[in-house]
């Protein structure tokens, strides 16, 4: 857990490390989203991170997702996770991948897709937000990303 202290004084919580992001008060294990994810995609390798967003507190999941042929339906995805997962654990950002890297012991290498983040200027790959009252991805455009940073855009 990373704690914070205040200039009072006060300690309070303001992340997790590890495999594990906090979100919307909530704790969320990137292992267990990883594997409710790649069930509903059928079986497909998923990686799950969290990443700041500016002007909330913790950190949003997203989810890096292998779909080199761009054949996913994100509708059917999203209405399954809906079913599956709280609010809190649904991942805000997707990214989808031609392939994600692995470690010479078959782990996702999360650093380099956790430092890229959700930074439309910087990931060249399809990225997409979950719209709230829809609970639908819809892709990211400068426009949305913009109005994400300045805190404009609900998530």
């Amino acid at each position: 857990d990373v704690l914070i202290m205040d200039e009072y004084g006060y300690m309070f919580f303001r992340d997790r490390t590890g495999d594990t992001f906090r979100w919307k008060g909530e704790n969320v294990s990137t292992t267990e989203l990883e594997g409710t994810l790649s069930r509903i995609l059928s079986m497909t390798d998923v990686v799950v991170y969290g990443v700041e967003v500016p002007g909330t507190e913790g950190k949003a999941g997203m989810a890096a997702i292998v779909d080199p042929d761009h054949s996913y339906d994100l509708v059917t995805f999203a209405e399954e996770m809906k079913k599956e997962l709280p609010a809190y654990a649904r991942p805000i950002f997707l990214r989808l991948l031609p392939e994600v890297h692995k470690t010479s012991t078959f782990k996702f290498q999360k650093t380099e897709l956790r430092k890229e983040g959700y930074n439309i200027s910087v990931v060249k790959d399809k990225l997409y937000y979950l719209e709230p009252r829809r609970c639908r991805y819809l892709p990211l455009t400068e426009e949305v990303y913009k109005r994400i940073q300045l805190g404009l855009e609900k998530l």
